[in-house]
Formats: structure tokens, C-alpha cells, sequence
């Protein structure tokens, strides 16, 4: 049987999503139609794809997120910009948004210039990992966070791609993996390999705001706000450290813009 499906195409600094309003008509997916809406050439083409849902919480809305192998995953900073933007093209809420995600409650802003700022979790620990260059930090999603010289000469798919799959990630679904060069105070380099795409991202928001949690933790205790270059462009984080060490008010700031709508046949 054919199934008729309107969606939508957005991007949050190069890291890009299809999204579908499935209030009252839900999709119901299969892994493989998610696979082919999301294939570069044969279908629509994007990092991942989000359902738009009513959330029986009471909030605005609920994000349910798929990678493109066709898995539902865990939290995307960049999709949370993007869909908070979809919401406000629905005429979903107000100039802010709350809404619930895999992760919990969130809270997105649509700031005047284009931009939404959307609130992260509250963030326990940064785990430091033997040999001292690299750390662990889940921030709505697991990240492998490792320090690099010059960002832009590291092998991402291949060392990536193998750290991703270390044993002791299985339990998690595997890791993303990010690669950080600080370039100055508050100013980060970032370039991430995504698990469910299985391939290096042109953005990656959860990745950029555990890389920024590490530097502090590491090397810029007195900073709490930072500037990080990705690919794809430039995203904001900014938080508050807690007494206990942990992190809280984290937000993470970038563009989100629609890039078309349209219909499909699966």
C-alpha cells in the first residue's frame, strides 16, 4: 500500500533533518522507509529525521528522533533548534517553546536574528578516560570528547569510526566521537563522527556542548561561555558550573532555518 507523507527539510549549521507533524496522522516509519527518506540520492537526503508528536506531558510537543541507518536514538542538539523552528512554522507555542525529548524536558528560544538558543540538560560529570587526552560526557547523548593538535588533519571517519565501536560503548549503542582544538579562551574547533550515520557530520550539538563542558573542566575553568567553529558554522554553548561539579543552565545556540517542504511516496 502507498503512503502520501508532507515533510519538511531543515538544517541547523549544515547538520540536517527531515521532519514530519505526526499529531494526528502518525507515519509509523519502518526503519527502512527512515533509511530511504534520509539516502542522498534516492531519497530526500539528511543526517537524521524527527516526528513531531503530542507529547501526553502537556507540553508543546514531543521530539522523537531517528538517525539515518533508521534507529531511534537519543537527544540531537542541532534537530532540537530545527524542530522548535518547525513547531513555530506549525504555529505551535509562542516565541518560546517547551517540549519533551528522549532525554527529558527542554526549553528553545527563537532569538530575533535567525538563531534559537535551546536549553541542554543539566550535565553530572565530565569522566576523564586513561592516557589524558581524552573524556566522557553524556549530554542528552553519549560523546567521546579527545583533544587534537589541528582538528582539521585528524583521520575523522577512520579513528572515529573505530572508537565509536570499542567494546565498552556497546551497552550505549556506541559513542559519537569529537575531536576538539582549542584555538583561544572561550574559542573551540570541533568536528564529530556520528554513531547512526556512521559518517563525520558537518555539525554535531550535543558534541559541541560536551566539548565545551571538557575544555572548562580541563583548561578554561573561568570560562563559561564559548565560541565553536564546526563545519558547518558557528554555534554558541554557555552554562553554569554547580557546586557539586557538575553543569547546569546549559544552552546551545545556532541556526536553524527551513530549507524546502514537500510530498513523498513510500
Amino acid at each position: 500500500m502507498m503512503k502520501r507523507i508532507n515533510f519538511a527539510k531543515y538544517q541547523g549549521a549544515g547538520n540536517d533533518f527531515v521532519l514530519i507533524d505526526a499529531r494526528t496522522d502518525d507515519p509509523r516509519l519502518s526503519g527502512e522507509q527512515i533509511r530511504f527518506l534520509c539516502d542522498r540520492r534516492f531519497g530526500i537526503g539528511a543526517d537524521g529525521l524527527m516526528t513531531l508528536e503530542c507529547d501526553p506531558a502537556g507540553t508543546d510537543f514531543y521530539m522523537r528522533y531517528y538517525n539515518s541507518d533508521g534507529g531511534e536514538s537519543t537527544m540531537c542538539g542541532n534537530g532540537g533548534r530545527c524542530i522548535a523552528r518547525f513547531a513555530d512554522h506549525l504555529g505551535i507555542g509562542g516565541r518560546i517553546k517547551r517540549f519533551n525529548s528522549s532525554d527529558g524536558l527542554h526549553e528553545a528560544e527563537l532569538l530575533g536574528d535567525g538563531r534559537v538558543r535551546l536549553r541542554m540538560i543539566d550535565v553530572a560529570e565530565v569522566e576523564p578516560l586513561a592516557g589524558g587526552r581524552s573524556w566522557f560526557v553524556f549530554t542528552g547523548s553519549p560523546h567521546y570528547v579527545e583533544w587534537a593538535d589541528d582538528v582539521m588533519s585528524v583521520d575523522v571517519a577512520g579513528r572515529g569510526g573505530k572508537i565509536r565501536r570499542r567494546p565498552e560503548y556497546a551497552a550505549r549503542g556506541g559513542t559519537n566521537v569529537d575531536f576538539v582544538q582549542v584555538s583561544g579562551p572561550g574559542q573551540l574547533r570541533v568536528r564529530t563522527f556520528e554513531r547512526g550515520v556512521e559518517a563525520e557530520t558537518l555539525a554535531c550539538g550535543t558534541g559541541v556542548t560536551a566539548a565545551a563542558l571538557v575544555v572548562h573542566r580541563v583548561l578554561q575553568p573561568h570560562c563559561c561561555d564559548f565560541t565553536v567553529e564546526t563545519l558547518g558554522g558557528t554555534l554558541g554553548v554557555k552554562f553554569a558550573e554547580t557546586a557539586g561539579g557538575g553543569y547546569a543552565d546549559v544552552w546551545l545556540t545556532g541556526p536553524a532555518e527551513r530549507v524546502f517542504t514537500g510530498e513523498t511516496t513510500l
